[in-house]
């Protein structure tokens, strides 16, 4: 795993963040790990090392996680790498799902990622070093029907992290961005994954995908020990991916997104450069 790190993870009390924490834990390594509720942390972790940092962090709340990021510095002196893996799934049609609903999906899986990166940057750049990895999803690079709000949240989290590369580059941070296809998390469980309260029953093939999702529940193909261990190692590369799909099925719907675009941008070419002067 190479030289000690400090680590900071959200959303570390189940699924691929708690794999993180117990491996990383394990290793040696300095972990700071927050989640919404201390209890549930604590118990998953169970853990006594004073390696070990559990926080109890609202990452919508700005506040909330400049103390959690002052908390770590203060035990740990620095921060090495960031691992913003909190948020959940959300499904149903963009009618269906509520603007509470919608908005609440952002605050946790964008907005949050965003208040971690905006409190965590001042540390980074004073050390002249660190490592930002953004968990999204292969659901923004390829959704699928049914999902339209949790795509368009993993989306967002891509393209930031394409432009925070260029952004933090010159002061020798580097970005990641992982998009894990299906993994045999708690992912597909009502602790992580709301539907739309309010189905409409026009929409057939949006129930007909969700329960071929939620059938999915458990027989996932993808380990998150074998994830896990993949993110740590980004950790220790010299020159780390900007991005990174994780499991088989991630790498051919990535694929088969890459076909589609490149097919329609050329099919309507002509009336693309139509519209220069």
């Amino acid at each position: 795993m190479g030289l000690k790190k400090v680590w900071f993870i959200t959303g570390a009390s189940k699924g691929l963040g708690l794999s993180l924490v117990n491996q990383l834990l394990k290793a040696g390594q300095s972990v700071a790990a927050t989640s919404r509720n201390m209890n549930d942390l604590s118990m998953a972790v169970n853990s006594d090392t004073e390696k070990f940092l559990p926080l109890a962090v609202d990452l919508a709340d700005e506040t909330s996680v400049e103390q959690a990021i002052n908390a770590t510095i203060a035990r740990f002196g620095r921060i090495d790498v960031v691992i913003n893996n909190a948020g959940f799934g959300i499904g149903g049609s963009i009618e269906e799902l509520t603007d509470q609903e919608t908005r609440t999906s952002f605050d946790i899986n964008v907005f949050g990622t965003i208040n971690v990166i905006r409190k965590v940057c001042e540390q980074l750049r004073s050390q002249g070093s660190g490592h930002i990895i953004n968990i999204a999803s292969i659901a923004g690079i390829a959704g699928a029907t049914g999902w339209s709000v949790y795509a368009a949240t993993k989306a967002a989290v891509i393209a930031l992290s394409e432009v925070l590369s260029e952004d933090l580059k010159a002061f020798g941070i580097k970005v990641t961005v992982v998009a894990p296809g299906a993994f045999r998390t708690s992912f597909l469980t009502e602790q992580s994954l709301l539907l739309a309260k309010n189905p409409i029953e026009a929409y057939d093939d949006v129930r007909k995908m969700h329960a071929k999702y939620l059938q999915m529940n458990g027989a996932q193909a993808g380990d998150p020990e074998k994830a896990a261990a993949a993110m740590i190692s980004l950790a220790s590369m010299p020159h780390p991916p900007l991005h990174l799909l994780l499991g088989n099925d991630a790498f051919q719907r990535a694929g088969t997104k890459i076909d589609t675009l490149k097919k329609e941008y050329q099919d309507w070419k002509a009336i693309t450069i139509s519209t220069d002067y």
